[in-house]
């Protein structure tokens, strides 16, 4: 075995079948770490997401999103069964060990070289534990460690006036805003909300912005979102709502599947952030609560985020 750090791998390994990965992100919320990766090519990795699903049974839910991947799994340790062509590449083990998560991938052939060397150089990755190179018919196997970080989804709405503004591109400014302080701009998402509501300045939609951050900084996060909000927003009713780590309570996707289909009040808001867990935070007025508590119920499933019921 040999310890490696990223500029270790590119110094020792310059091979023309080498291509490092942009970046691998771990998040960790109890028993659950989801693990994010920027591969160097874009569809072609859809194979490498199909594999994991189905080589490994701490793999829970294995999802491409242009060149990033995100692997949802448990923590533990399993053996593979690895076989060419139908189980090629998996995850034998996560391990979350103090402030690093640990996850050790094991491949046949080119999916060797990725578990260790391709990731090993990503923006993100401390080092790599090196167990066998792959490459050709050879079992590639290393463990990826990385820093422990936490899961927050900020829901943001009612930013603009039926005069001007748009909500969606407020929040993203916000979000770009966020990411040269440092923390991790994971994902933007538009959740369509009730099209009947009176209220509304025209499409009705909120928005989910999702960080990844290391512990002890939700508290900065959430101050510096309201800060730039309050310096943007249009409105006297913007509000957001904070969701940390992975999982998502079934009584708040509930919530949001009503408030797609249906009026909500303030009060109802409340109530469901507070029996969920939800942080609540009036930026410059409490309407925006409705909306931004709504947009965290779905943030996670693209396609019902975007559906519109009649």
């Amino acid at each position: 075995m040999e310890i490696l750090t990223p500029q270790d791998l590119k110094e020792k390994f310059q091979d023309p079948w080498i291509v490092p990965y942009h970046k691998v992100l771990t998040m960790v919320d109890d028993d659950l770490v989801e693990i994010v990766e920027y591969h160097p090519c874009i569809g072609g990795s859809e194979w490498m997401v199909y594999q994991y699903g189905r080589s490994s049974e701490l793999v829970l839910k294995s999802e491409r999103d242009g060149n990033r991947h995100t692997y949802l799994t448990r923590v533990g340790k399993v053996n593979l069964n690895l076989k060419p062509s139908f189980r090629a590449a998996g995850i034998e083990e996560v391990a979350v060990e103090g402030d690093e998560v640990r996850v050790v991938h094991a491949g046949l052939a080119g999916a060797g070289v990725g578990a260790g060397m391709c990731r090993g150089m990503a923006e993100g990755v401390k080092r790599i534990e090196l167990y066998n190179v792959g490459g050709g018919s050879k079992l590639g196997r290393a463990a990826v460690i990385t820093p422990r970080m936490e899961k927050i989804v900020l829901g943001v709405d009612d930013t603009d006036t039926k005069e001007e503004g748009a909500t969606w591109t407020m929040a993203h400014n916000v979000a770009m805003e966020l990411a040269k302080k440092g923390y991790q701009y994971l994902d933007h998402v538009t959740v369509q909300l009730y099209p009947h509501n009176p209220h509304k300045t025209q499409n009705c939609v909120a928005i989910a912005l999702v960080f990844a951050i290391k512990p002890g900084e939700r508290e900065n996060l959430v101050k510096e979102t309201c800060k730039l909000l309050k310096n943007y927003t249009l409105s006297d009713k913007t509000a957001i709502a904070v969701l940390s780590g992975i999982k998502v309570p079934e009584k708040l996707r509930k919530y949001s599947e009503a408030t797609k289909k249906s009026m909500i009040t303030v009060e109802q808001a409340e109530d469901v952030a507070r029996e969920t867990g939800v942080e609540l935070v009036e930026v410059t007025g409490k309407q925006g609560k409705i909306g931004a508590l709504a947009a965290l119920g779905v943030y996670n499933d693209l396609k019902e985020a975007a559906r519109v019921y009649e």
